[in-house]
């Protein structure tokens, strides 16, 4: 696996650690819809929340949380409403919702953790 996959990976799963210790619970995982991939949906109370993790090992080429932009966005929304096809009987009832995951750290486990909400 390429470095830069690993790095991925491991972001990936920090910050599905990161949001079941704040009461969240993961239902999928690199989720692959028509257009692409979901990094994790997660359910929070009435939420039904589509996660876009970006890892970092510094802040040299940028903030990770800037490369979640309009276009990436109407992607994640997109993705969401396949994954809500493909599963009605989990999202029945549920309030949809895009957010991000920004970890910075030469190692994702012990990373810092920056988690934005309701991305529009």
């Amino acid at each position: 696996m390429a470095e830069k996959d690993e790095l991925g990976r491991r972001g990936e799963e920090r910050a599905a650690t990161y949001l079941e210790g704040v009461g969240y619970r993961v239902l999928s995982r690199n989720w692959r819809g028509a257009d692409g991939e979901v990094d994790l949906v997660v359910c929070h109370g009435s939420f039904l929340v589509f996660v876009e993790v970006k890892t970092r090992r510094t802040e040299a080429f940028g903030h990770p949380l800037e490369a979640v932009g309009p276009v990436k966005l109407r992607r994640l929304w997109r993705l969401s409403s396949q994954w809500c096809a493909a599963f009605p009987h989990i999202a029945a009832g549920h309030t949809v919702r895009i957010d991000a995951v920004g970890i910075i750290g030469p190692d994702p486990s012990c990373g810092t953790v920056e988690h934005l909400q309701d991305l529009r």
